[in-house]
């Protein structure tokens, strides 16, 4: 069964092979070595300087380490601003109203992209309560649209405000300005682009935006979190398996030509599928230019709904995903990350044809 959903993702042979090493107590120096390379690994996928920033390495999924850093990084008396165009920014929103962060939000409609200058507009407006923080979703995966991370962070730069950035469909497939922008946290996940498996999340983060953490949360604390791993320790069990195949996909990762080759791969097997079905009348949701390589949302074809489409496809050895609320009836949506080919592309668009022909 080929995954095409938006991770976890399908596993290579060497990735999925890691998972069979040694069982390994996590207070034994072995384990505190994988958690280096780990780290080390993070930091150099692209280019980071350690000097600048730190991985922190969490046990939990991607929204583990979104909530960390959003109950984290936004200082005691701080104030954020929350950019929301889909589920994600919204739970993004849901996490500060846990955590009695004092935030705001702007709001854009799921299809629509954020509009630069009436952000602008708002961080402007704050008046004597200036924001310190901005957040935003790199690649929000509702509707498979890469938000202009550049031109935000430009302006968070210029105005002094921190970014964080929940890029947990988009580290290690799309670019990401970590230096000379306002970016101060990237929160991203082992079992989507980089090709591991669920149960480790991580934030990198910059040291000094670290030294201002606040902390309100126990477990996710990426304050202590930070300070144990840079001296070779850990609070709580991590999961230690997990921990082999995030090591492995790295490693994988660099010996595939890092990043910028993965978002090649990605994006030629994205216009594979997206020309394929364009011939059979099935629409993009989004043009290429304003979607992620990683996914992209699809519209439903004429007289099939989504639950006879995923079965169709699932029968024939594919997993898609759904739209997510109101679209789950106008859309559904293909993930091109994991161990796939174009050979692979190929076969799920033979599928979708002798479905709608």
């Amino acid at each position: 069964m080929l995954l095409l959903n938006p991770g976890p993702v399908t596993l290579t042979e060497r990735v999925r092979k890691s998972l069979l090493q040694p069982d390994l107590c996590h207070r034994e120096p072995e384990f505190f070595d994988l958690q280096d390379e780990a780290r080390a690994r993070l930091t150099a996928v692209y280019g980071l300087d350690p000097a600048v920033w730190t991985p922190v390495l969490m046990t939990g999924s991607g929204t583990a380490a979104v909530e960390s850093m959003t109950a984290g990084l936004v200082p005691e008396n701080g104030r954020l601003l929350i950019v929301e165009n889909g589920v994600y920014g919204e739970r993004i929103s849901q996490i500060a109203k846990q955590y009695r962060v004092d935030h705001d939000v702007i709001h854009f409609e799921w299809m629509q992209a954020p509009d630069l200058a009436q952000i602008v507009a708002k961080l402007d407006a704050a008046g004597d309560r200036p924001y310190t923080n901005v957040a935003i979703i790199h690649h929000e995966t509702t509707t498979g649209r890469l938000n202009d991370l550049s031109g935000i962070s430009r302006v968070c730069r210029e105005r002094g405000i921190d970014l964080l950035v929940d890029g947990v469909s988009s580290f290690a497939a799309e670019a990401i300005d970590f230096d000379d922008s306002g970016i101060v946290a990237v929160a991203a996940t082992a079992n989507k682009c980089v090709h591991g498996v669920p149960g480790v999340s991580f934030v990198l983060v910059r040291r000094d935006a670290l030294a201002k953490a606040h902390s309100r949360t126990y477990y996710l604390d990426i304050a202590r979190l930070a300070k144990l791993q840079a001296e070779r320790n850990t609070p709580f069990t991590p999961s230690v398996q997990a921990y082999y195949a995030l090591v492995e996909a790295l490693r994988e990762l660099e010996d595939a030509g890092g990043w910028q080759k993965r978002h090649a791969h990605y994006g030629a097997l994205a216009e594979q599928a997206r020309a394929g079905l364009a011939a059979l009348g099935i629409d993009s949701v989004l043009p290429p230019g304003e979607s992620s390589v990683v996914l992209r949302a699809y519209k439903l074809p004429a007289g099939v709904d989504y639950p006879r489409l995923h079965d169709w496809l699932k029968a024939d050895g594919f997993v898609i995903y759904a739209g997510q609320g109101g679209l789950s009836k106008e859309l559904f949506r293909i993930s091109t990350m994991g161990n796939l080919s174009a050979a692979d592309i190929d076969r799920l668009l033979a599928s979708f044809a002798r479905l709608v022909n």
